[in-house]
């Protein structure tokens, strides 16, 4: 037929419009689809990478952060604990040498000193059995603040022994009424004797140096006395005998260390003549 297109020439054209898979498909769209494949590809593996790294930096920087965070509360409260006890020291009465001769009269200075031990003896054990008996119905909100107040019971009552102990060995700290707490506190942290004979040794107690040490004090107390928070009464009886015991241990240690340097009563001036008010005034 007369302007008919040969059968050849219409498969022809179908073929290279449809493409060589067959999908509608040219010639010239197929670098752009590949081109986007390459890049969709690129796409997926650069978020898979990036997602990788986002999962992996908590996992190291997580368990650091919570260490950070709980070093820093537990010097908080320390530093809390620490400064309570500074500020308690000077306010604490203390006895000087004459008011213990007139309440113990006809004896000596180890005599004197056995009394005053056996009280504070009697006194710690008493805080130690109170907190137990607080902690009778475990409360983990309030364990915190009961350790706190053992332990500065505990330094009020162990405060007050050292600086006693001092008077009757003939070893007052000098000074003025804060600088002889601030000693008798270094004491206290040491477990030790103040050395009057050694300036250096108040000299530190009134530095930076002495809140370190009673930080440490006071961490070593904390953990020695977790038993007393045990419930049912149970913690009552164990912090009753281990302040009595930690009490006469460190009273053991300060009177070894008095002893070398004791002055008998007989070299001590007058107290008419010496001038110095006791820590109470």
């Amino acid at each position: 037929m007369a302007g008919s297109e040969p059968f050849r020439k219409r498969r022809a054209r179908r073929i290279r419009a449809l493409g060589p898979a067959g999908d509608g498909t040219g010639p010239q769209e197929a670098a752009p689809d590949g081109a986007a494949d390459t890049d969709a590809e690129r796409g997926r593996t650069a978020s898979l990478a990036a997602a990788g790294r986002g999962i992996e930096a908590p996992a190291d920087t997580e368990p650091q952060g919570r260490a950070r965070r709980w070093s820093r509360g537990v010097k908080a409260g320390l530093t809390v604990v620490a400064d309570r006890i500074v500020t308690n020291a000077p306010r604490i009465p203390v006895r000087d040498l004459a008011t213990l001769r007139a309440q113990f009269p006809g004896l000596g200075p180890e005599e004197i000193a056995d009394k005053l031990v056996a009280g504070a003896a009697n006194g710690t054990s008493t805080v130690g059995a109170g907190i137990g008996a607080a902690a009778m119905l475990p409360v983990p909100p309030a364990m915190p603040a009961e350790l706190a107040a053992e332990i500065v019971g505990v330094a009020a009552v162990e405060f007050k022994l050292i600086a006693e102990l001092h008077e009757v060995y003939g070893l007052r700290a000098p000074g003025t009424l804060r600088q002889r707490a601030m000693a008798y506190l270094a004491a206290w942290a040491d477990e030790r004797g103040v050395d009057v004979t050694a300036p250096t040794t108040i000299n530190v107690a009134l530095g930076g140096q002495l809140r370190r040490e009673l930080r440490q004090q006071v961490l070593k107390r904390t953990f020695r006395n977790l038993p007393s928070l045990t419930p049912f009464m149970i913690g009552a009886t164990v912090g009753a005998v281990m302040n009595r015991r930690d009490t006469r241990k460190l009273a053991a240690k300060v009177r070894t260390d008095l002893r070398r340097r004791q002055v008998p009563w007989e070299e001590l001036p007058a107290p008419e003549a010496d001038g110095r008010p006791g820590l109470s005034s």
